[in-house]
């Protein structure tokens, strides 16, 4: 770890420890423009390690895509759930 970051880690800890009515953020720009804001760019969901049997086409076919195919497969399943989640809302 550089200097640098520990630095930043130093000072990143007493603003944590600080309460939120203690922060002075008078410096701060507000934020009104929110066009170029992307939803759920930092989430990252816990991943689970399981064994699933998926047909052998399949599993052809998704890593023929090139990139990483089980991150496609899980988009595919996400997917799934939304449009059937949906249908159950209608």
């Amino acid at each position: 770890m550089s200097k640098a970051d520990k630095v930043r880690k130093k000072e990143l800890q007493v603003l944590a420890a600080k309460a939120e009515r203690d922060i002075d953020t008078e410096d701060m720009p507000e934020v009104t423009d929110w066009s170029g804001a992307v939803i759920g760019k930092f989430y990252r969901p816990v991943k689970k390690q399981v064994t699933i049997r998926i047909d052998a086409d399949v599993l052809a076919w998704f890593r023929s895509q090139g990139g990483q195919y089980q991150t496609e497969i899980n988009r595919a399943l996400r997917k799934h759930i939304r449009e059937h989640q949906e249908r159950r809302m209608d």
